[in-house]
């Protein structure tokens, strides 16, 4: 299925998002987030059954962050660089942070500027070994955006995450690893063979609560101890009343493996 500047894939209950603009690294543009938007809302259509995102880029690259041409719809092409964030990228960013299902990112190569942010929003963040992070936004003379003074400071702590923003200097794959800013690392030709392979792990889950533990991980670097013992108050009664717990209960009950669908 082929939107603007993106492909969506349905493999059983895992919707394959992929950035496809390989031509220039799959650079974001104006038609490439509304492209992921309607992506976005194809996949939450239940009638298609989708209990797991996976988002990658095609070619060789993952995302080389916003398109600086005229007509591509970054920062260059507009007086206030602000107003572009809030109308254009802002909108996709919450719609991340809101999904009720899991979501996987898979970087195949360079994840640069506001591609770097797209990739850690990722629930699980895997990453091709030739793969590399890069907050580029110094080299144009802007600050990094898509979340990344939020989101990077609270992965590797601030002293990495100025260093990172600062210098703009390339992070391996291999060193992002060993800061804690992904989780694992695999052989380039094994990447999108693994990151299924973890789509679909999650998918046949208790996808209820796994959208619940999105939402209070996410909530909780907001919250003080007693507001996020107040939510996974809220979020267990939930999860509690779901059609996945009973299921689980009686599996376990019954030994043998449960058969979760999401209810």
């Amino acid at each position: 299925m082929e939107f603007e500047r993106v492909k969506l894939e349905i493999e059983g209950p895992v919707g394959i998002v992929t950035l496809n603009h390989p031509e220039v690294m799959n650079a974001v543009s104006a038609e490439m987030l509304g492209g992921l938007m309607k992506a976005i809302d194809h996949v939450e259509d239940p009638k298609n059954g989708v209990r797991c995102i996976l988002l990658t880029g095609a070619g060789r690259g993952f995302c080389a962050g916003a398109n600086l041409q005229p007509s591509g719809g970054g920062p260059s092409g507009a007086r206030d660089a602000g107003s572009v964030l809030e109308t254009q990228y802002h909108p996709f960013l919450r719609r991340l942070r809101e999904l009720p299902i899991p979501l996987v990112t898979a970087v195949n190569g360079a994840a640069a500027g506001v591609g770097m942010s797209f990739a850690l929003m990722g629930d699980l963040v895997l990453c091709a070994r030739s793969a590399y992070f890069l907050q580029a936004f110094r080299r144009i003379g802007l600050i990094p955006d898509g979340g990344s003074t939020w989101i990077l400071p609270r992965l590797v702590g601030k002293a990495r995450a100025m260093e990172l923003s600062l210098l703009g200097e390339k992070l391996p794959a291999d060193k992002a690893l060993e800061w804690g800013l992904i989780n694992r690392v695999f052989d380039d030709a094994d990447l999108i063979g693994k990151a299924k392979e973890l789509a679909r792990d999650l998918a046949s889950g208790p996808t209820v609560a796994l959208g619940l533990i999105r939402r209070l991980y996410w909530a909780s670097a907001d919250h003080t101890y007693e507001e996020q013992l107040n939510m996974e108050r809220q979020m267990q009664r939930k999860a509690g009343n779901s059609a996945d717990f009973a299921e689980g209960v009686r599996a376990f009950l019954e030994k043998r493996p449960a058969k979760f669908k999401g209810e």
